[in-house]
């Protein structure tokens, strides 16, 4: 297993956020399924009406997440990202009964996202397919998405890009462009495999080659990737089937894309 991740209790991202909602749906089987098939419907959660084409989202289970930080690894082989560059973060977080939980967390892809609302220049926007993504010839460095946004997903790039990531090849090899310095950067759900797959005949979420290289490497199978609009996708067929599925942070109202399945002593222990 990988190094282990931080205990990290101070962000507005961790157990708060599982227990709060989870407290107030144990028991409640109407709102439980509300959660679970809302998007199933063709809707989200925030009352958007359908989008033509795709819309990508993922599930994390929390209860099948080792720890093992493969996902941050394969992400950072795949980026070329540097050691002390990381678009998804493993922390331990713990349950109201002291029970520790591993929350890993990518960027959430908002639909009202506030990194896209502060950009100065445009150099963050939604993908028509719902992926917040970035053109890094537009991106000033002024930070402001860094600072806006809820979920600590941005990275600012300091330094000059490093020749290899130090997580290469063991978790993969690089597959996009390096990025200058002085830019922020993030998750784009590894957007490069998506838009490769129609070409190719793939299915994301499906096929390894489409899907994002931090559901390929988990090797617990805790992440599924789809399209939150086909109901034979696999993150339809995971939300479905599963008892409760949250969102980080939903008060905000940004409309994060990243569902979690929460710890099960979460749903209980309050019940």
């Amino acid at each position: 297993m990988g190094n282990s991740p931080e205990k990290q209790n101070n962000t507005g991202s961790s157990r708060s956020d599982f227990l709060k909602v989870a407290a107030a749906t144990a028991g409640a089987v109407g709102l439980t399924q509300f959660f679970s098939l809302q998007t199933l419907a063709g809707k989200d959660l925030s009352g958007g009406e359908p989008s033509e084409g795709p819309q990508w989202g993922m599930l994390v289970d929390i209860n099948l997440c080792i720890g093992c930080n493969y996902c941050t690894y394969a992400c950072q082989a795949v980026n070329n990202l540097a050691e002390d560059m990381r678009y998804n973060v493993v922390t331990v977080e713990t349950t109201t009964n002291d029970e520790e939980y591993f929350l890993s967390r990518p960027c959430m892809h908002c639909e009202e996202a506030p990194c896209v609302h502060v950009c100065p220049v445009g150099a963050t926007y939604h993908r028509p397919d719902g992926i917040v993504t970035m053109d890094y010839d537009l991106c000033i460095g002024c930070r402001y998405c860094q600072v806006a946004c809820p979920y600590d997903a941005r990275v600012f790039n300091w330094e000059t890009p490093v020749e290899d990531s130090p997580r290469s090849p063991s978790f993969g090899v690089q597959e996009v462009p390096n990025r200058p310095r002085g830019v922020m950067e993030k998750c784009t759900f590894c957007q490069h495999r998506i838009d490769a797959s129609v070409e190719r005949g793939l299915v994301p979420g499906v096929d390894e080659a489409a899907t994002p290289a931090c559901v390929v490497a988990c090797p617990t199978g805790a992440r599924v990737f789809g399209d939150l609009t086909d109901a034979h996708s696999p993150i339809s067929k995971a939300k479905h089937e599963a008892i409760v599925t949250l969102r980080l942070r939903e008060e905000l109202s940004t409309a994060p894309r990243v569902y979690y399945i929460p710890p099960k002593s979460a749903l209980t222990e309050e019940s």
